[in-house]
């Protein structure tokens, strides 16, 4: 078959828009494509499996000994491997490990020749829905956005990241929830990248850190201060939650006495308890002080989305 430049020039242009909200990173999950369906959790009897999708039908198979981090105590980093989609499939082999992945199931044989098979799981968060108690202060319900400086909400009623509380908060305890876009080929901080700022200083970040190694910049971290104890973050376009104990810094005379101190849960899972947070973390919007400060939710140019927050103030 012949096809015409018109055709041809036609094609091309829908290529690149679809590369176009790759590279914006996909919300909504149906037109993320099959590779979406593929990453995620699987997990088998005393193991576990994460798959994260990379762009262009590859994939990163993370395999852990004893079962998924966070939901069991001694989860254990085995493996690491590559996989490709060939046809329907995805199959992958490495460091005498073999297997392959099809239908919602995760099999193969590991490096001493045992057979395994994993089956896809989906994770909720335990404070997932989480009721405002009495007294609450709620700053999202998806009713409106007016409890957000320049707050835009969308058509699925939903707060878009790059906004601030207009009131401000001392101690307090916060819950958010939060969905990172699903961005198979971006890496690092570019991969869904936010932040939730207590009193616009102290930032715990928001990012597609699905799988990683959980540093001081992915999702669950203290940002640039300190990494969480393990990495409970949920693959991109799963709703997620941040649970944040804090208590501001305390001054006297101008001088500070006191750190701040942040308890938080991520996915419901402790992973920073009663830290002290020395300084404010980076790019803060303003620095320390006794006087209190709004939530900042970071607008770090990728499509972030919050909902269900509210906020218990510790009198």
């Amino acid at each position: 078959m012949k096809y015409s430049p018109l055709f041809s020039a036609t094609t091309a242009l829908f290529v690149l828009s679809l590369s176009a909200v790759a590279e914006e990173g996909f919300t909504d999950p149906d037109a993320a494509g099959p590779d979406l369906a593929v990453q995620g959790e699987y997990e088998g009897k005393e193991s576990g499996a994460q798959v994260i999708a990379l762009g262009d039908g590859k994939f990163q198979v993370v395999g852990w000994e004893n079962g998924l981090p966070g939901k069991v105590e001694d989860a254990n980093k085995r493996v690491e491997l590559n996989g490709q989609r060939v046809g329907e499939r995805i199959v992958f082999e490495g460091d005498g490990w073999k297997g392959a992945i099809e239908n919602g199931k995760l099999t193969g044989t590991s490096d001493e020749g045992a057979e395994f098979e994993l089956k896809r799981v989906e994770r909720t968060s335990l404070t997932m829905g989480a009721k405002p108690p009495a007294g609450a202060v709620v700053l999202f319900d998806g009713t409106n956005a007016d409890a957000w400086e320049g707050g835009k909400m969308d058509a699925r009623k939903l707060l878009f990241c790059g906004t601030k509380s207009k009131q401000s908060f001392g101690d307090c305890t916060l819950h958010v929830e939060f969905r990172t876009p699903f961005m198979p080929a971006a890496r690092g901080q570019g991969r869904g990248n936010s932040g939730v700022y207590l009193q616009d200083r102290y930032e715990c970040q928001v990012l597609d850190s699905f799988g990683l190694k959980g540093e001081e910049n992915e999702t669950g971290a203290i940002y640039s201060i300190s990494r969480p104890t393990v990495n409970m973050c949920f693959p991109p376009l799963t709703w997620q939650t941040y649970d944040i104990d804090f208590i501001a810094a305390r001054f006297e005379d101008g001088k500070k006495t006191t750190n701040a101190i942040m308890t938080v849960k991520l996915n419901g899972v402790v992973v920073q308890e009663h830290v002290n947070v020395p300084r404010t973390t980076t790019a803060a919007g303003r620095p320390e002080g006794p006087e209190p400060g709004p939530i900042q939710l970071q607008n770090h140019g990728t499509p972030v989305f919050y909902r269900n927050i509210w906020v218990v103030e510790k009198k």
